[in-house]
Formats: structure tokens, C-alpha cells, sequence
């Protein structure tokens, strides 16, 4: 990004390139502050309400997950027909509401479908951000910037606990979700006062249902994105696995009791390393080679997984570096495959960006469910499915490459890849 932000529309805002950086990554950062902002209570949410099994706990977060990737159809195709702040403002009116809600949740299951509600709700927060940045950017640039932002994003999951942790210190659980509205309260106002419109008038989409369809069903149809959606979701499905357990496996099997909160930001950070890391290098090497080199390397560590949960499995001390390694390659994939797959849809960004977070998400939070379901007091389901899941996603990635891997493939007419013009 060469100079600042400003409205397509013709009025005054102006957004410089780190402010710009810290509001994108503030607004998505929401979203994981609904899911990893509930871990340290979810044992006093099972209490409470006299929720027996251990697992179903985790509903809490996957519920929430599953609704959010179901959501995700949803507000892309809005953005790209009435704008990005417009959708933006509604998903913010939904976080807070009905954070407040779930607030004075009278029953578990009430609790359920309230987080359901949420997740469908504040879909945009997570959908909307992709489309502002490929209205402005693509290819390695795109690739760089997104990196930059998920090194601010990924602070969330690392301080989210300790928020958690921090509030049940002084008061119940219901004031987690107190907090949580909050915040996105502040959010909201940043956006309101900051952020221009990306949307151009003349790009503006119609809303009726064939177009919708056809610019959802495309993500589908274009071989160059599908593997990278679907291996992402796989990949990613397997991280949402070890969130959905992580309180289970790293604080009761484990040990690790009240400084859970701790090791899982610990291990969380890595990604913020990494995701600094891919920023600086991805418009020298390529998102292709980067994100490739990563998955290749994943496979690796997963597989040591495997072995560590086989012949070690009371080993705490084995499991957070080896977590740490797939958590921190996760910042080398999770921008590039994104940016790659966004490529063909330069004039459909808002639709592609749910399509491709519908896939994401929901096959994602599906595979956590089930993985944090398995759970058996061991860290074996969580070493197979990560090893699992990765190689599927390699199959996936060379689908969409047709067999090579670490190319580098420019923009048309383009000796690198750069900021689009308006």
C-alpha cells in the first residue's frame, strides 16, 4: 500500500496504511474473541447450568463456528450490492445485541441457540474485511497485506483467554460476553468515524437471485480456488479441533490447570510470528511457494504428532512445541491460500469472499465438532486428524495447481503483482 485509504464515494475520510492495517484487523479479530474468549469459562458455563458431559461443553464454540461458516452466504453478496460499511454496521448491531443476550441466558440450551444466532449474525465482520482489501489490492501484495493484518489479528487468540480469565478473576461467566460487547461496542464507533467506502458505484452487483447464485456457485466452478478453499477449511478444521479441546487436553489431561490460558497464547503467537514473517517475504518469493513450502512442512510436524501422542501422550512438555510448529505454519497458508483463491474474482470480490468463507467455515467447524467429540482423554484424536487433514489438503492444493506445486504465477500483463489502480 503506497498512500492512504480514501472514499469512493466521494466523501472526506481518509485512512493511512497502519490505521487502515489496525481497523481491518480489529474488526475480524471480533470474531475470535467469541470463540477463544470463552474457553477459560466453559467450565463454569457446564456448571451453572448442570451440563454433565464433559464434551458437550464445547458446543459453546462450535455452535457458534458452525453458525458463523453458515452465515458467511450471506453478507458478501449484500456488500457487493448496498456496500461494505452498510453490512458492516448491521453484523456490529448483532455482536453486541445479542453478546448481552447471551448475558442472561437462562438455559444451556437457550445459550446454544443464542451463540447460533450470534454466529450467523456477525458472519460480515469476518466476510467483509476480504472484500475492502480486494477492492484496493491482489496477488502478493494482497498476500502481504493480509499478512500484516492477521500479525495485529492474531494477538486476539493469544490475549482472548487471559481476557476471559482476567473477568472471571472478579465476576461469573455472564460477564465474559458483557465484555465482549464492549469492545465490539468501541469497534464499531472506530469504524463508523474511519472507515470509507471501498465499493466503487459503477462495480456495484445487482441483488436478485440468479446473480447471487452465480457469483456464489463460481468459487465452485473455478478449479484455481476450490483446492485451496476446501484444503484450507480441512486444515483449519483440524485447528478448530484443538480449540474446541484445547481446555480439556491442555488443562485437565495435561495438567495445566490455571495457567492453560498461558500456554494456549503461547502457542497461539507463534502465528502472529509467522504471519510477520510472511508479510516480508511473500512479494519475494511468491504466495505459492510460501504457502506450499508451509503445507509440506505441516505434514511433517503432524506426523510427528502422531508419534508424540502414540509413544509420549503425557508429555506436556513435547506437545506445545509440536503445537506451536502447527500453529505458527498456519500463518504461512492461512493469507496465501486466501489471496490465491480470491484471484479470479476481481468484480465479485463481496460474493466469492462468503462463498469461500461459507466453505471454510463450515467444513471447518464441522471437523472441529466431531474432532473435539472424540476426544478420549488423549491427544491422539487431535494428532490423526491434524496429520489427516493436512494430506488431504496437500491432494487438494495439487488439484487446484494440476500437480506443481511451488510455481509463481503473475497477474496478466504484469511483471509482479501490485496495487490494483483506481
Amino acid at each position: 500500500m503506497t498512500g492512504p485509504i480514501s472514499a469512493s464515494d466521494g466523501t472526506q475520510r481518509v485512512v493511512g496504511r497502519f490505521e487502515f492495517v489496525a481497523l481491518m484487523a480489529a474488526v475480524m479479530s471480533l470474531g475470535a474473541l467469541a470463540i477463544d474468549g470463552m474457553l477459560p469459562a466453559l467450565d463454569e458455563i457446564a456448571k451453572s447450568f448442570g451440563v454433565d458431559d464433559p464434551n458437550r461443553r464445547q458446543l459453546v464454540v462450535g455452535v457458534y463456528l458452525l453458525a458463523a461458516g453458515a452465515g458467511a452466504l450471506v453478507p458478501g453478496s449484500l456488500a457487493d450490492r448496498y456496500g461494505r460499511r452498510r453490512v458492516l454496521f448491521v453484523s456490529f448491531a448483532f455482536y453486541v445485541v445479542v453478546s448481552l443476550l447471551c448475558a442472561v441466558a437462562p438455559t444451556y440450551e437457550a445459550l446454544l441457540i443464542l451463540r447460533g444466532i450470534q454466529g450467523v449474525g456477525v458472519a460480515g465482520l469476518g466476510v467483509v474485511p476480504a472484500a475492502v482489501i480486494r477492492d484496493r489490492f491482489e496477488g502478493d501484495a494482497m498476500a502481504r497485506l493480509m499478512s500484516t493484518i492477521f500479525i495485529v489479528f492474531m494477538v486476539v487468540p493469544v490475549l482472548a483467554p487471559t481476557f476471559g480469565q482476567a473477568i472471571l478473576e472478579f465476576a461469573d461467566w455472564p460477564w465474559v460476553f458483557v465484555g465482549m460487547a464492549a469492545l465490539a461496542g468501541i469497534v464499531w464507533a472506530w469504524t463508523w468515524a474511519r472507515l470509507p467506502e471501498t465499493l466503487a458505484e459503477e462495480d456495484r452487483q445487482p441483488l436478485d437471485f440468479a446473480s447471487v447464485a452465480h457469483n456464489l456457485l463460481a468459487t465452485f466452478r473455478t478449479r484455481e480456488a476450490v483446492g485451496y478453499v476446501l484444503g484450507s477449511g480441512l486444515v483449519f478444521g483440524a485447528m478448530f479441533g484443538y480449540i474446541n479441546s484445547a481446555q480439556q487436553l491442555v488443562g485437565e489431561h495435561f495438567g495445566a490447570g490455571d495457567d492453560f490460558p498461558f500456554i494456549f497464547g503461547a502457542t497461539a503467537s507463534t502465528l502472529a510470528v509467522s504471519s510477520f514473517a510472511n508479510s516480508r517475504i511473500v512479494e519475494r518469493f511468491g504466495a505459492r511457494r510460501v504457502s506450499h513450502t508451509a503445507l509440506v512442512t505441516f505434514i511433517a510436524i503432524a506426523t510427528l504428532q502422531v508419534w508424540a501422542a502414540l509413544f509420549k501422550g503425557d508429555s506436556l512438555q513435547l506437545f506445545v512445541p509440536l503445537m506451536a510448529g502447527n500453529l505458527c505454519l498456519l500463518g504461512f497458508m492461512g493469507a496465501n491460500f486466501g489471496s490465491i483463491a480470491m484471484q479470479p474474482f476481481e468484480k465479485s470480490a463481496g460474493a466469492a469472499s462468503s462463498a469461500q468463507s461459507f466453505v471454510r467455515m463450515s467444513l471447518g467447524a464441522v471437523m472441529g465438532i466431531a474432532i473435539g467429540q472424540l476426544y478420549d482423554d488423549s491427544a491422539r484424536p487431535l494428532a490423526f486428524a491434524l496429520l489427516g487433514c493436512s494430506l488431504l489438503c496437500l491432494a487438494l492444493v495439487l488439484f487446484s495447481e494440476r500437480g506443481k506445486l511451488f510455481r509463481r504465477v503473475l497477474p496478466p500483463g504484469s511483471r509482479r503483482e501490485t496495487v490494483i489502480p483506481r
